[in-house]
């Protein structure tokens, strides 16, 4: 039992350290993507434009990341979990530091934004893997009535890597002039990376594979056997919860999106505050989010996973129209823009961050989970994450660069988000009474027999 303990607090560590840097790497670009890409990869003469084009750049990889969970969800629930985060890990911190070496469009033209965004498509396939298993690393060590607090520990990663990322770039574009953050700056946190790559490295190479997993290779042998082809064996059986996981992820993609990474633009190019205070805000905003995890997984062992998910979704749907209320009239004052970024991201985000991992988890069995938990979260957030900011750009933009049709479109988004949840509930419950009966009947006939 020692042993066991010792082994959960390395793969906590090694889940959430190695979740914080594929992260960083991932957000790093669209932090830059408000700030710098649409100048120096996307030039025109229209500003609208070039931002929609740095968009559409960072929406790339949420399109890859399907291709990524598939990828190396196969091989996760063929081979094990450990060494495809392994890989992941290589992939992410690769093709970070070769973006900070890249040439600007003004110095090789269109082959500039070609090489961006192929890496960025390698990027989304390294983040779609690694999702996946970071969370079954810590979902299936768990005891079961503390897999929400501690799966939803990962998500910890998430917020600490968009900290990073955002307060790295903060600190640099403080401590250098606009000139030198502009020509050369802007690639420190991209090279830095490399450093992280090692880091992680050996972090996750003390880690044993999960128990359960172990399990199933063990039925395999006795001729209980694994699935050759998750991926068919997964739309084969689970049609409905793939979809209605699908429908899940909407808000949690859409709200953060929305909160960390469009509003930096929104704040900077719409309300003229300066990038620091925006950057400031939204770092702020992620280190309550660290902080509500924690105590948002307790929430869901204590008070019901799905139950309190619902709650969240509605609450990040309906409190859009006030937290930009605050936003837009807090005349760019520094603890308005805290508060409203801390109430939405810090706090409500937070409790749908944290308990995505272990609903997601427990919606598949362990032949197909690694398989069915990347396909539908990284498949929801191509949907939902990858296209949010240039819906937001646009709507914006129709609305006389006022949010209020944004804010309508994030309520939409939660609703169907709670509804889908529901769904999975009734349909979890559904199966539980099912597999009772037949346990019961099993019982009954075998002591009769």
């Amino acid at each position: 039992m020692t042993d066991m303990k010792k082994m959960r607090r390395k793969v906590v560590v090694a889940s959430v350290v190695g979740s914080m840097m594929e992260w960083y790497d991932f957000f790093l670009y669209a932090v830059i993507a408000a700030l710098i890409l649409n100048k120096q990869y996307f030039p025109t003469d229209a500003p609208f434009i070039s931002n929609l084009m740095a968009w559409g750049s960072v929406a790339v990889a949420f399109i890859s990341r399907p291709l990524g969970g598939v990828i190396f969800g196969h091989f996760g629930d063929r081979v094990g979990r450990k060494g495809m985060l392994m890989l992941t890990l290589v992939i992410m911190g690769g093709s970070t530091v070769l973006m900070g070496l890249l040439p600007t469009y003004e110095q090789i033209g269109m082959l500039a934004p070609v090489l961006l965004v192929s890496l960025r498509v390698l990027q989304g396939i390294g983040l779609g893997g690694e999702w996946g298993g970071a969370v079954l690393m810590t979902y299936e060590y768990a005891e079961k009535n503390k897999r929400c607090f501690y799966s939803g520990l990962t998500q910890m990663g998430l917020a600490l890597g968009m900290f990073l990322a955002s307060g790295t770039i903060g600190l640099l574009s403080m401590l250098l002039s606009e000139q030198a953050f502009l020509a050369w700056g802007w690639r420190i946190p991209f090279l830095a990376s490399s450093i992280l790559v090692v880091v992680g490295w050996y972090i996750r190479t003390s880690v044993m594979e999960t128990p359960e997993f172990q399990k199933a290779q063990d039925k395999e042998k006795n001729k209980q056997a694994k699935s050759k082809a998750p991926l068919v064996e997964l739309f084969a059986n689970h049609k409905k919860r793939i979809l209605a996981a699908f429908l899940a992820r909407g808000i949690g993609g859409v709200g953060f999106n929305i909160m960390a990474t469009y509003v930096i633009a929104f704040l900077t190019q719409i309300m003229n505050v300066p990038k620091e205070s925006a950057l400031i805000a939204v770092n702020i905003g992620t280190i309550f989010m660290s902080i509500m995890i924690p105590i948002a997984g307790w929430l869901g062992d204590r008070f019901g996973l799905m139950r309190v998910f619902i709650i969240a979704c509605i609450l990040e749907g309906l409190c859009a129209f006030p937290i930009f209320y605050l936003i837009m009239h807090s005349g760019g004052n520094l603890v308005l823009l805290c508060g409203g970024i801390v109430i939405y991201l810090g706090f409500i985000h937070g409790i749908v961050s944290s308990l995505n991992p272990s609903m997601f988890s427990s919606l598949f069995p362990t032949t197909v989970r690694y398989t069915g938990i990347s396909l539908t979260f990284q498949g929801g957030s191509m949907i939902f994450s990858g296209m949010t900011p240039m819906i937001a750009l646009t709507l914006v933009q129709m609305n006389d660069n006022q949010p209020w049709y944004l804010c309508f479109y994030m309520l939409v988004i939660g609703l169907m988000s709670a509804a889908a949840a529901y769904w999975i509930m009734k349909d979890q419950a559904r199966e539980t009474r099912e597999s009772a009966s037949a346990d019961d009947f099993e019982a009954v006939h075998s002591s009769t027999a």
